[in-house]
């Protein structure tokens, strides 16, 4: 195979619409089209896709995509249609009649991609069909689910292993966003990659905001969140548990926000036809457990907001890269607070997992917990987890508006103190309220009750507010100084470690709350970075929308596959008025200039009138 690097360019602008590779695009083309096995890690929105696709092109036979879920197969395959590429996926939606129709043109070489779920290709049937066929690749999609110790685990993966036994001459790439040092090890050692090339792009997103906040009335700060910054715009709220989902997209729908619910809870119809109105519907909020998201190449989610707090940076990392894979900005919005800390550790406390494996659950939830704390900037401390040396945004809330760093040593013994007074005074433990409340002098019932206005502790600690020794409460339980019984109650008890603190050997250097009266907004990006300074013709472009949702409604597939918002915000800005102008825009190849470009030259010009 000749002269692949020219190839592929022109694959890339005639099909897909680009005028040229970004990052290690080509490089990872012209491997893997070559013969080369290759893991690539790239962040979500960072072109994974045709790194498989275009040498699928480029090769002869069909390139199999192991992908694992529906929706991302069905998207990736509408949108390779709409490019005029031979594509075609094998899942459960599927009947019968019409899974067997997709392997007669696979056999008859009518296919250029195929993708298939793990467990659908490792059933004999799956593996005569494969034996069948002249393979170009293998692409293995989200390889990190083949890791045991990830956050999105999945027993199929690996058994991915025999493609390397059965299909040697057959090259392999595996794709993820998501993968740190020892997930990258497992990967390889998994799916017998051990000669592949490793292709390391950078974790950065730029256009995301990062964004983290004391936890108050969570739903209420949502609402707030969501109506001043990002009215009438899609986003994806994750909560923790199936409930949180309904009654929060209850809330949201009642104060007039398209919401919807979706956790795994609901039937499987329920769920696919929740989750076609996020994809096909403008301005949808999904408000979901994980079970939503992966695979979801929906490109205008301008948000993705978590009112409890993640398992792992790893699955928080990949939640929020599901915001702005257009390129525009986007934010990664989060409430978090005590109970968030309490209640994971319980989870992890509490199971039935081996040993090891709880080990690994409580220094992920460390570092996220590290994430939330953390004094330096919020982009920098998520890419040096990730073994990616950073230097600070200027675009998250810790750039924006540096947080206090204070010697919270006095504070801290106060409140250990009290712990310990109020355990003395009456032979039991209590939990963060009834000790927030003698330190702070509050005569309440329970107080005068335990005649815990007596204790010395009472009242030190009234020149901080509720909000404010809560904070101070987290960043102990978090540095393992407080432990929460979550058999008794959630009291609290002093750790062993605490005796550093009281005895006057050990500082803490922390992050200070400033009293809920001080708080302020922050305000939403305003500029996409290497945006357009072009203005945007505002009419062309809800005319164009409106154009696209038409089209897709015709071709029942998700507007997105037809045109992203990036293509339509450059037409608004360029205003072509000939097929020869269109050839520029990103987004639209050979296929689509063919089969739209009239159309959207009348658009163009109709709207302008």
């Amino acid at each position: 195979m000749t002269d692949i690097p020219s190839r592929a360019a022109q694959v890339l602008q005639e099909v897909f619409g680009y005028a040229e590779f970004r990052g290690h695009q080509d490089e990872i083309v012209a491997h893997v089209a070559g013969g080369g096995d290759a893991l690539v890690l790239m962040p979500t929105g960072g072109g994974k896709s045709l790194c498989y696709q275009i040498p699928a092109l480029l090769r002869p036979g069909v390139g199999v995509v192991v992908s694992p879920l529906i929706a991302l197969m069905q998207d990736q395959v509408a949108a390779l249609h709409e490019a005029g590429v031979r594509a075609e996926f094998l899942n459960s939606s599927l009947g019968w009649a019409e899974a067997q129709a997709v392997e007669r043109r696979a056999r008859a070489g009518e296919l250029d991609l195929l993708y298939l779920a793990p467990e659908r290709l490792l059933t004999e049937r799956g593996l005569a069909l494969l034996d069948d066929l002249p393979l170009a690749l293998f692409a293995i999609d989200e390889a990190h689910c083949v890791s045991q110790w990830g956050h999105d685990f999945r027993p199929d993966y690996i058994g991915l292993s025999v493609l390397a036994e059965r299909y040697p001459s057959v090259p392999r790439i595996a794709l993820t966003a998501t993968a740190d040092a020892a997930t990258r090890r497992e990967i390889v050692q998994r799916l017998k990659l051990e000669d592949a090339r490793l292709f390391l792009e950078s974790f950065d997103r730029p256009n995301i905001r990062y964004r983290i906040t004391e936890k108050d009335n969570p739903r209420r700060q949502l609402l707030r969140f969501i109506t001043e910054e990002h009215a009438g715009e899609a986003g994806i709220v994750y909560c923790l548990s199936r409930k949180a989902v309904e009654e929060t997209a209850q809330m949201l729908a009642d104060q007039g926000v398209k919401a919807v619910a979706y956790h795994a809870g609901f039937q499987a119809a329920d769920r696919e036809a929740r989750q076609n109105r996020f994809i096909e519907e403008d301005g949808v909020v999904m408000v979901a457990t994980i079970a939503f998201g992966m695979g979801i190449d929906k490109p205008d989610v301008r948000f993705v907001a978590h009112i409890d707090l993640p398992k792992s940076l790893e699955g928080y990392y990949q939640e929020t890269g599901r915001a702005g894979r257009d390129g525009l900005p986007a934010d990664a919005w989060m409430v978090y607070g005590l109970a968030d800390v309490v209640q994971q550790r319980r989870l992890i406390e509490q199971s039935d997992a081996e040993e090891v494996y709880r080990r690994v659950a409580g220094t992920k939830l460390d570092a996220i917990l590290g994430l939330c704390e953390t004094l330096q900037c919020r982009r920098q401390y998520l890419l040096e987890y990730f073994g990616e040396p950073s230097v600070p945004c200027g675009n998250c809330d810790n750039c924006l508006e540096p947080p206090v760093q204070w010697d919270g040593t006095d504070a801290a013994r106060k409140l250990l103190s009290c712990i310990f007074r109020c355990e003395s005074a009456s032979g039991y433990a209590f939990g963060a309220k009834h000790v927030i409340d003698v330190l702070r002098g509050q005569r309440t019932e329970k107080v005068l009750e335990r005649g815990h206005e007596r204790v010395s502790t009472f009242g030190i600690g009234a020149d901080l507010d509720e909000a404010q020794w809560r904070a101070l409460l987290r960043q102990l339980v978090m540095l393992r100084l407080v432990t929460v019984d979550h058999d008794n109650w959630n009291v609290l008890r002093l750790a062993a470690e605490s005796r550093e603190v009281l005895a006057a050997g050990r500082r803490l250097s922390l992050r200070q709350v400033p009293p809920r009266s001080a708080s302020r907004r922050r305000g939403r990006p305003v500029v996409a970075p290497g945006g357009s300074s072009a203005l945007l013709n505002d009419a062309v472009f809800q005319a164009l929308r409106e154009w696209r949702r038409a089209i897709a409604t015709e071709h029942k597939v998700p507007a997105y596959t037809v045109l992203h918002d990036s293509s339509l915000r450059e037409i608004a800005q360029q205003l072509p008025q000939s097929l020869a102008e269109l050839h520029g825009i990103s987004g639209i190849g050979a296929t689509k200039r063919e089969r739209y470009g009239e159309q959207i030259l009348q658009v163009v010009e109709a709207a302008r009138a």
